[in-house]
C-alpha cells in the first residue's frame, strides 16, 4: 500500500515503538523504509537485524537531506513521511485508503487527527496525555480513547504525518535542502506543491497518531527558517498559510491563483533579511562540513560489467 518513510537520529526506543505499532495497527501489507541518521545508539545495528531497508549517514543530515535520500529506495504510489516518535492506531491506513478512493486523484495532502501528551496552543493538535515516551507509554489508554473519537476531516490543514503520491513528490523535487538541518522545510515543500497546482490539504478525522513531541531539534542549531522562507518566495509562512492553504477549505474550484501574492509588508521584510548571509550562514553554523556524513554506492561492484558494451 504505502511507503512508510522514517528518518532517525539515535532514538531507538521511539523508533522501535514506531515500527511496532506500524506492523500491529496496519490492515494492509506497508513498505517501511528507514534512514539512520549516525545510528551509534544502535539504531544501525537494529535496523539491519531486523532486515529493514535503509539509508544510513555517519551524522545528522538533516530532515531535508535524510527524506530525499529515503525517497530514493520508496517502490509504492503513495508515501508517507512518518516521524520516528509516532503511534500509529489501528484503522489509520483504512481511513487512508477510503479517503484516497473518494478524492480520485493523487494531487493531495493527507494528514492525520494528531494526538499530543501536551498542549502547545495548536489548534489543530489534540492534547491528551498518555505518556511522554516509551517507558510510560499508556497504549490502552490511547487505544481506548482513540476508538471513542469523533473527528471529522478537515480541510485547510496540513499537518504531521504526510500522506502524498510518489508522483507528487518526486514532481516536486522533494524536501529543498537550503533549509537544512529543517526549520520551515514543511512549509516550503507545501509552497511546491501549491505551485504544481495541489488543492487538497486534509486531515483525514478517521486517521488518529499520537506524537510523543520528542525535541530533536534542541540537539541542533536550528536554522532561521521564517526568514529563508521569506526570502525564497517573498511571503511569510503565516500569510501563506492564512490566504492560501486555510482558503482550501472553502474556496471554489479554480478561484484560488495558481502563484501566491506577496504582501508589501513581506516585500520590506525581504529587502532588510537581503543583508544577511541566508541561508549560508545558517548551513554553515548548523554542520561546516556536511559532505563528510553523507554515504554514496559504488558505481559497479564489478569494474568489468559484462553487461556493458564495449
Amino acid at each position: 500500500m504505502f511507503s512508510i518513510l522514517i528518518p532517525s537520529w539515535n532514538n531507538l526506543p521511539y523508533l522501535r515503538l514506531c515500527i511496532d505499532s506500524v506492523r500491529r495497527h496496519s490492515a494492509f501489507d506497508h513498505e517501511i523504509i528507514v534512514h539512520v541518521n549516525d545510528g551509534s545508539d544502535g539504531t544501525l545495528d537494529w535496523v539491519r537485524s531486523e532486515g529493514l531497508l535503509h539509508t544510513w549517514s555517519k551524522g545528522n543530515v538533516g530532515v531535508c537531506l535524510a527524506l530525499n535520500d529515503v525517497a530514493r529506495l520508496a517502490t509504492r504510489d503513495w508515501i508517507l513521511f512518518l516521524n520516528d516518535d509516532m503511534f500509529v492506531t489501528p484503522g489509520w491506513d483504512l481511513a487512508f485508503e477510503a479517503n484516497l478512493r473518494s478524492l480520485g486523484h493523487s494531487s493531495a495532502y493527507l494528514s492525520s487527527v494528531l494526538i499530543e501528551p501536551t498542549d502547545t496552543g495548536n489548534a489543530n493538535v489534540t492534547a491528551a496525555n498518555f505518556g511522554s515516551g516509551p517507558d510510560n507509554f499508556d497504549e490502552a489508554g490511547l487505544l481506548k480513547y482513540t476508538a471513542a473519537m469523533k473527528s471529522v476531516d478537515r480541510d485547510g490543514v496540513a499537518l504531521q504525518p504526510m500522506l502524498i503520491s510518489r508522483q507528487l513528490w518526486h514532481m516536486v523535487g522533494g524536501y529543498s535542502i537550503e533549509f537544512g538541518p529543517g526549520m520551515s522545510s514543511d512549509d516550503d515543500f507545501l509552497m511546491k506543491l501549491w505551485l504544481v497546482g495541489c488543492r487538497t490539504f486534509r486531515s483525514v478525522g478517521a486517521c488518529r497518531i499520537y506524537h510523543f513531541g520528542t525535541k530533536s531539534t534542541g540537539r541542533i542549531r536550528r536554522n532561521r527558517g521564517g526568514r529563508e522562507f521569506l526570502m525564497k518566495w517573498g511571503i511569510s509562512q503565516r500569510d501563506f498559510a492564512r490566504d492560501y492553504i486555510r482558503r482550501t477549505a472553502g474556496a471554489a474550484p479554480g478561484s484560488l491563483p495558481n502563484v501566491p501574492s506577496a504582501p508589501f509588508k513581506s516585500r520590506i521584510k525581504r529587502v532588510l533579511y537581503a543583508l544577511g548571509r541566508y541561508p549560508f550562514e545558517d548551513l554553515e553554523g548548523w554542520e561546516a562540513d556536511l559532505p563528510a556524513k553523507l554515504t554514496f554506492n559504488t558505481p559497479f561492484n564489478d569494474p568489468f560489467d559484462k553487461t556493458a558494451k564495449d
